[in-house]
């Protein structure tokens, strides 16, 4: 990440006891005040994790922001946001992975703030796929608007994402300053990640390759010293 962290020291840096740089947009990438925010936005200059601006355009929170008294959303069922919701998933996954190189996790929000609401994270495996999709999507258009894609600070999705939401307790509903994920379905869950296992059990492990190296090599040396041993009396010193 940035090393710039207003000269405050790292042991207090990003928690509540810092002063200077924002809390918020360090564990969640986003703040609500945005740019005019008195705390300092660092916003990082390396990361595994990316972040698509009000990517996902979800029906019900359209319906809910235009509608408030929530009477559009009725026209939805849930079958009908939950199949919306995967389709954008897994059309993203899959476009990004075999472009850019191997998700370690996807999320996107649920909640209904301009600084949150559709926003799409994504954590690559490694830090070095991160910054060239960056730089890639910015060129890009999808559902007829520009892609706006940055690098993210989130690291841990654990610390970003409301508690109270995930135990059905938290009162702010969509208006949560903290993430609100939309899960997708275990069917499709099993489909993206599942991919993963599939090519692992395809390619032998690291363990495998290298148990199979060092049977070869023993083998190797087994025939060499066999033939020393036949060849013995003509060898010299």
């Amino acid at each position: 990440l940035s090393q710039d962290h207003g000269r405050v020291p790292g042991s207090i840096f990003g928690t509540e006891k810092d002063k200077v740089n924002c809390t918020f947009y360090f564990k969640i990438g986003a703040c609500r005040h945005g740019e005019t925010c008195t705390r300092i936005h660092n916003k990082p200059t390396f990361s595994q994790t990316i972040v698509l601006l009000s990517m996902y355009k979800s029906p019900a929170a359209t319906a809910a922001v235009l509608d408030p008294a929530g009477l559009g959303v009725s026209q939805y069922s849930d079958n009908e946001l939950q199949s919306h919701f995967d389709t954008f998933f897994e059309d993203v996954f899959v476009e990004v992975e075999d472009k850019y190189g191997e998700i370690d996790e996807m999320n996107v929000c649920d909640n209904l703030g301009d600084h949150l609401m559709g926003n799409v994270y994504i954590k690559f495996v490694k830090e070095s796929s991160a910054k060239p999709c960056v730089e890639s999507l910015n060129n890009r258009w999808y559902n007829g608007a520009p892609i706006k894609a940055e690098l993210s600070p989130v690291t841990d999705f654990r610390e970003a994402c409301c508690r109270q939401y995930e135990m059905g307790e938290c009162t702010r509903a969509g208006f949560c300053n903290f993430m609100h994920l939309k899960p997708i379905s275990k069917d499709l869950r099993r489909k993206l990640y599942g991919r993963k296992m599939k090519e692992m059990r395809r390619s032998p492990s690291v363990s495998e390759e290298e148990s199979s190296s060092a049977e070869k090599k023993k083998k190797k040396k087994k025939k060499k010293h066999k033939a020393n041993h036949k060849l013995s009396g003509r060898l010299y010193m």
